[in-house]
């Protein structure tokens, strides 16, 4: 098997579409790009939220707002919706029926919704204790935190819709395909941003 074939294996593509390669190399590296960028704006509030993190004021604190069966269910859950897609991507690759596909971006979409919904519920859940994010410094930068990138997932969710609707309307064409190659990574960064923020926010709150 020669490098071109191995340069984008999610296309599955090999010999036969030597354009597509090259047109999905610029593609694909114009959106890590964009990853980039968007890493380094959550690593902004990251530190952000490290150095306000003891502005409580007297008001509501990480211990007394976090609940971590919750947040645990959150994770499992977007967790398994990486694995989803993951399935999505080797049944695109390997030219499985577009059923196929489409019933995994389904269950994506699904659980995708479940975790906005959850995170959503807790969001209630603290503004319902008096935790709004002009109460402290520690809340503010919270909720610049979290629910930015809970926003993320909602606008991923929209596009694995419209990515569902071009592949019944185009087919897996060479378009579409790289769209979903695109749509994986934002996806599997989506889970990596939440490992850490479960980890540092989450936990690290409940044990302060």
């Amino acid at each position: 098997m020669s490098v071109n074939e191995l340069r984008h294996v999610g296309l599955n593509l090999g010999r036969t579409d030597a354009l597509t390669h090259e047109e999905a190399l610029s593609a694909v590296f114009g959106f890590w790009l964009f990853l980039m960028s968007d890493a380094v704006i959550f690593a902004l509030l990251f530190a952000t939220y490290g150095v306000m993190l003891p502005a409580t004021v007297g008001g509501p604190t990480p211990a007394s707002e976090y609940r971590i069966l919750p947040v645990f269910l959150e994770t499992l859950t977007l967790l398994t919706s990486s694995f989803t897609f993951g399935m999505a991507s080797v049944a695109m690759k390997h030219g499985a029926p577009r059923q196929q596909l489409l019933g995994w971006m389904g269950v994506t979409l699904v659980l995708g919704l479940a975790f906005v919904g959850m995170e959503l519920h807790d969001f209630a859940t603290m503004f319902g204790d008096g935790a709004y994010p002009t109460r402290s410094g520690y809340l503010s930068s919270f909720f610049a935190l979290a629910p930015l990138h809970g926003l993320h997932v909602f606008f991923g969710c929209i596009w694995i819709v419209l990515m569902m609707i071009q592949a019944i309307t185009f087919g897996l064409d060479a378009r579409v395909k790289i769209n979903i190659l695109r749509l994986g990574l934002f996806w599997h960064f989506l889970d990596i941003v939440w490992i850490a923020i479960f980890s540092v926010v989450y936990l690290q709150g409940l044990i302060r």
